[in-house]
This record gives structure tokens, sequence and C-alpha cells, in this order.
């Protein structure tokens, strides 16, 4: 079938081509022959009727059934009706006048129910009674100009009704089209997803057109001819609505993904067409009034019956602005909402606009509602609202599309560094404002992913979305609260991710996780005083696992309190072995310190290793707390039973100085990106100066990570920075290398120092 669709789509091309060649050669004809005019029409509106009812057939098999199975009847009954027209007018017999006009008005009355019906049949309960009060509205409004203008005079007139069809039923059926092609309208038929739709629409405006030009003109009792213009006006309508039927049948044949259902939508403006429609009613009553000298028989009336309709229409255009609004606005935050974002995201994207999406999404906010409660989970999503409004333009658009997903719609990016700089002050911003409960605080912490619409290349919202959907993904797998930018070749790592997940539960029953050890030096001594443990998880089928593939998976899914207590049993069961006070340093996660049982756990481990508490140091990130009132108390505790707390990578996050004030802890760990950047020129140590001035003001102790070179072991001990670790000194290591390693460089440490002592005690007696 899927095969076998394009070349059918295009056989109906060529048919289509081919039709409307034939009809523009036999209408030229009818131009340059007016004796031929009434055959040559027949020949042309006949086969138009006919295939535009088969093709509407079949338009009926891949959807709006109902509507396009109406299209064929009212085709096939417009050709009996000009069939029967035609007779009547060779013959002179009335019985054919009479079978074409009972044909004619079921026309009108089968292709208005078609129009009706495709809005209809995507509409529910009271949305179809709106639907029916809008088309009343306009068919209200349309029978005042109708009876003005058409009907009184022929009624007034008429001697002769033997015709009445043609003078008075058959006006009333442009009334029911003129109430079908409203419907379509109204409900967003004629946009670009539903163009077969929008050009039946269009024949049957143009068929209205018609019908007033044979009115307007006169006829000759003929309606399959007539003036030259109504007539050709009537050729082009049918064939609209014949095109429109094949267009749909090749449409029909496309696979499922390109047939999806979409809900249609308008412009705003045409939802206050039925207002206009009551305006135009009310400046033709008006009008007449003044016209026919009857200001004091009815100008107070009509005067009363305008101010009241005007109040009623106010009053119901105010209405429908806050139906919008509610339809496109989130309830809580005010911000757009999911409906919103898609229609302007949409409009963006088909004028070609530069435009960015920040998909932003809260990190640990299900923790905050389950410890604080939904009211405070609120309070976090309204203060982060007023966070994106005062941190966009007020050409960017600020959206709330689920329960703690945000997205920024950026316009004019010009470059991805409008992109970056706009996350970096919505994330900074956030850290800076958070939300007070009672004693304690809670900030919104929020990873980021974005990306920016591809120029020339006719991507829609949905794939916008799904691309900055991936980036978001990457950077909560980072759990650096941080943005990451979609790149062509980004993967979707989550159906992945999740196998791995199911994975990683039974990881630490099966033995498969590994601790290593990274020696912490004294960097004037080169003495060994600790070690950091790392875990490596080598997995059956995938090898050895980075922490940064399935940290984040573990932090997800929960598993992470698990692995977090077998890695800190084995460090400090490791580190009792170890020689003088060499101490064990274990990373904690996020979650760990969301865990109300942690104290308990780790004096636990202390109790069961031997460990004495003061060789045990426990490493947060400055991000990790997302919950004070648990976190801090639960490291107060440990701290006051002697074991020390750090904050590792200190500097790469969002909190503030008076943040860190609060939080108990005695160690800052400088992060690795700040040591690279040392190269003895000021500027180059600017940061790591900073940190260590204020750790120095804190009272706290620094640890610098990730040294490589001796320069840069020098230019820390310069800066005031005593204790670090990195490749100069040794790689992770297994749990007999760390400790044949702390054991090998204490003795030489002690070696050495015994025999500068001794020296010294030499060199004292000789003088």
């Amino acid at each position: 079938m899927t095969v076998s669709s394009p070349p059918r789509r295009s056989g109906i091309r060529l048919g289509a081509a081919a039709m409307v060649a034939g009809v523009v050669v036999l209408q030229v004809l009818a131009v340059l022959l007016p004796a031929e005019r009434q055959m040559l029409t027949a020949a042309t509106l006949g086969p138009l009727n006919l295939v535009g009812a088969i093709f509407a057939l079949r338009a009926a098999r891949g959807g709006d059934r109902a509507a396009w199975r109406l299209v064929a009847a009212g085709n096939v009954l417009a050709a009996a009706t000009n069939a029967a027209m035609g007779e009547a007018t060779s013959s002179g017999r009335a019985y054919w006048f009479w079978v074409g006009s009972v044909c004619g008005m079921a026309m009108y009355a089968t292709f208005a129910l078609a129009a009706l019906a495709f809005p209809a049949q995507r509409l529910r309960g009271w949305q179809r009674a709106g639907l029916a009060g809008e088309a009343t509205a306009v068919l209200g409004c349309g029978f005042m100009y109708v009876w003005d203008f058409v009907l009184q005079s022929r009624i007034v007139t008429t001697h002769d009704w033997s015709r009445w069809p043609l003078t008075i039923a058959f006006p009333l059926g442009d009334l029911l089209l003129l109430i079908g092609v409203s419907a379509v309208v109204l409900r967003g038929g004629l946009n670009r997803r539903t163009r077969p739709v929008a050009l039946f629409t269009g024949g049957l405006s143009l068929f209205l057109i018609s019908d007033a030009l044979f009115s307007a003109i006169g006829d000759d009792g003929n309606h399959a001819t007539g003036p030259l213009h109504a007539t050709i006006s009537n050729v082009v309508a049918m064939t609209c609505i014949m095109l429109a039927a094949m267009w749909q049948s090749g449409l029909a044949g496309r696979p499922a993904a390109d047939t999806v259902a979409h809900r249609p939508w308008a412009p705003a403006w045409f939802s206050y067409l039925p207002y206009g429609a009551v305006a135009a009613g009310l400046a033709l009553l008006v009008a007449v009034t003044v016209r026919d000298g009857q200001i004091t028989t009815w100008g107070g009336l009509v005067l009363g019956l305008a101010v009241v309709t005007a109040g009623v229409a106010v009053r119901q255009i105010v209405s429908l602005h806050d139906s919008r609004q509610h339809e496109t606005a989130d309830p809580l935050t005010g911000l757009t909402n999911r409906v919103g974002l898609h229609r302007r995201l949409s409009q963006a994207l088909r004028r070609g606009e530069p435009v960015a999406l920040l998909l932003i999404d809260l990190d640990g906010f299900k923790a905050v509602n389950d410890t604080y409660g939904h009211n405070t989970g609120d309070l976090l999503l309204l203060e982060f609202a007023a966070t994106l409004r005062s941190s966009i333009r007020s050409t960017d658009v600020a959206c709330r599309i689920g329960g703690d997903e945000f997205v920024v719609l950026q316009h004019d990016v010009t470059t991805e560094a409008d992109t970056v700089a706009l996350a970096r002050r919505i994330l900074a911003t956030a850290a800076d404002n958070p939300v007070r409960v009672g004693e304690s605080t809670v900030t919104a912490r929020a990873s980021i992913g974005a990306a920016l619409a591809l120029a020339d290349v006719g991507e829609t919202a949905d794939d916008l979305r799904h691309r900055a959907d991936v980036a978001m993904y990457q950077a909560k797998r980072a759990g650096q609260h941080d943005l990451v930018i979609y790149r062509p070749g980004m993967l979707d790592r989550r159906a992945d991710d999740d196998a791995l997940g199911q994975d990683l539960e039974n990881a630490v029953a099966s033995g498969q996780l590994r601790v290593l050890y990274q020696p912490m030096i004294d960097l004037a001594t080169g003495h060994p005083i600790g070690a950091e443990a790392l875990v490596r998880w080598h997995h059956p089928l995938r090898g050895i696992v980075a922490p940064l593939d399935f940290i984040p998976i573990a932090e997800r899914t929960g598993t992470i309190n698990g692995v977090g207590l077998y890695v800190l049993e084995q460090a400090c069961r490791e580190a009792h072995g170890w020689p003088g006070d060499a101490y064990a340093s274990v990373n904690l996660s996020a979650r760990q310190l969301q865990d109300t049982g942690l104290v308990a756990a780790v004096l636990g481990v202390l109790d069961r290793t031997g460990l004495p508490p003061h060789r045990l140091v426990l490493e947060i990130t400055e991000s990790a707390i997302v919950d004070d009132r648990v976190a801090i108390p639960a490291l107060e505790t440990l701290r006051a039973h002697g074991i020390r707390i750090a904050i590792d990578d200190f500097g790469t996050g969002y909190s503030s100085l008076q943040y860190l004030s609060r939080l108990p802890v005695d160690i800052l760990k400088i992060d690795r990106s700040f040591v690279a950047e040392l190269d003895n020129t000021s500027k180059g140590s600017a940061i790591t100066e900073a940190v260590i001035s204020l750790a120095r003001i804190l009272d706290l102790t620094t640890v610098a990570e990730g040294i490589e070179t001796a320069d840069q072991a020098a230019e820390l001990q310069r800066l005031g920075c005593h204790t670090g670790q990195g490749f100069l000194y040794a790689k992770p290591l297994a749990a007999p290398d760390v400790l044949e390693y702390v054991t090998h460089h204490t003795a030489a440490a002690t070696s050495s120092a015994s025999a500068s002592t001794s020296a010294s005690a030499s060199a004292s007696a000789d003088a």
C-alpha cells in the first residue's frame, strides 16, 4: 500500500491537471461561441460533478467520512439539477423544472451539511451547541439582507408563483451555504493542515457569488446557463469542489504518520465574525428604518435594540477573550500553557523567524512536594515563574507546560551566545531567590535543554521541541543544574538509560561495583593524608560504565542510596587499615541528603568498620541541598560526631555566599576547571585565589582537584592551598594499591623527617 501510494497520487495530479485543462478549453469556447454556451456549460458541469462525486467517496476512506460522503451526494445532486434544468429549457416541460428544483434544494442542503460536518465532527456536547449559535447569528444577518434586497421585492412584484424555487427557494438555499462556510471559517478550517477543506469552502463561496450574480443580473429560467459572469463563477466553483475531493483522496493513501489528526485552530479575529454579523444586521435595520421614513414608528425601538445588542455583544466579547486566555494560559502561574506555546512556536517557524526553545525542568521538585507539601511546591513554581518573567525580554514567551516543566520561546536569536546568556541569567536569578518556609529556605534549581531553529529546514514545532527535550535530558544526566544546547547527532539516550537503570538495581548485590581511591596529598611534604573513594561499574555486557553515565540514573531511580551506602562501607573498611590518620573522603548525593535515615546509616557503617569518625570526610556539592529542613540538620549531627563535611566542585553552581555561610562544612574543594587555568598570572589564578581567601575567612581548609603539573602544585602552595589530588600524584587506585601507596609514601616521609631531625641534632652537637 505504501509503495503504491506515490504513483497513485501522481496519477491524481495528472488527472486533475487534465480536468482543469478541459474546463478552461470549454469555457473559452463558451465565451467565443455564445450560441453554444448552454451545451458547453452542460458539457463542463456534468463531468465536474460526476468526477467530484467519485473522488469524494474515495476521500471518505481516509477520514471525515460523513462530510466527504455528503460532498459526493451534493455533487450528484448538482449534476441532476443542471441536467433537469437543461432538459426543462430544451423541452419546455414543467415536469423537468420541478425535478431540477427539488434536486437543487436538496443540493444546497447537502453541501451546507457537508460544510457543517467538517468542524462539527471534531466537537462534543456544548461545543456543538456553540457552533450552532454562531451559525445562527450569521444566518439571521444573511436572512435580513436577502429579505431586504431579494425576497421582499420578489414577493411584492411576483404574480406567477410557478417558478418560486428560483425566486424564493434558491436564495434561501444560499443562506444554508453561508452557514456552512461560516462554520468552517469559525472553527479553523482554513489553515494549512486542512487545505482540501479550505478549497471546498472556497468552492462553496464562489457558488454563492455565482447565485448572487444570477439574482443581480437576472436569469432566463435556466439554472444551467445564464449571464456569462455567473456561468463562469458556477463552473469555477464546481471545479474547486472537484479538486478538493481529488486532493483529499490523494492524502487518504498516505502512511499513518502523515495523517495524524491535528486540532485545527483559527486566527483570533475569526471568533469575532458572529459579532460582525450582528453589527451588520443592526446597521441594515437602522438604514431601512431611515430609508423608509419610519423613524417615528420604529426609531426608538431600533435604537433601544441596538443598545441592548451592543451591550450583550460587548459582554460576550469580553467572555470570549477570557475564554481564550484560559485556553492558552496556565491557571497557577499565569504563564502561557502548552496550547499557547504550540501556536506561538508554529507561527514563528512558519514565518522563518530566528528562535530558540529552552526546555526547563526543576531539579528535585518531587522532594520539595513530598517534604514541605504541595502549597510550598506551588510557591516554588510561582517564584520560578516570576524569575522567568524578569529574565526574558518582552518579545520572548515564558510558558509552563507541565508540573515542573517550563519553556522559554526566545525570539530574535542571532547567535548561540544569546541563548547561553539567557539560560545563565535564569539559573543565577533562581538561585538568588529562594522560597522561605518557616526557618528554612527552598531554592529552585533547574536543568535546561535548548535548541535553535534550523534555517531553511522546514522543521515543525514538534521537531524543535524534541531536540530541546533531548538536550534537556542530557543536562539532567550531567546533574550540574546547567544548560545543554542540542548538537547535530546528539542521541536520545532515554530508552538506553532506562535499561541501564534496571541493570543497576542488581549491580550491588551481584558485586559488579568496584571502589577505587585517589590519594590526597599534603602539597608541602608529598605525604598522603587520605584518599577520595570513586565508584566504577563493571557491567557484565557493557564493560566499564563511567560514573557520569550511571550516577544520574541512580539518582533518578533511587538506587543511589544502595550504591552510596556500599561505597561508604567499602571505603571505611579499607581506610581502617591505612597507616596514621589517613582518612577516606566519600561523596554523598542529593538523593541521599533527603533520606531521613542518613545519619543512622553513616554511624552504623562506622560502628561496623571501626573507623574513627575524624577519619571520614563526606563530600557534597553546593547545589545538592534541595531541602534545608532535612539536609542541614543531618549534616550538623554528623559533624557533631566528629565527621568532617566538604563541599565538592565549589564555584561551579549558582549558590550564594550567604547560603554557603549557613552550611555546616569544614573543607572547600577547588574544582579542577579552576586549577586548569593556573598559569602564574593574576588572571589565571583569580578565582582560585578568591576561593582560598573565602575559605580562610570562613575558617575552612581547601583541597584542590585535578592537579596535573608541578607548576600548578607550586602555585597552589603559594596561594595558600595545602592539600591536593590529581594525576601528578596518582591516578585512582584499587584498594591494595592505595594501601601500598599510602604505606610507602608515609614511610618515606617519616624516614625523611627522621633523617632531617638527626641531621639537625648532629649539627647542633657539632656547634
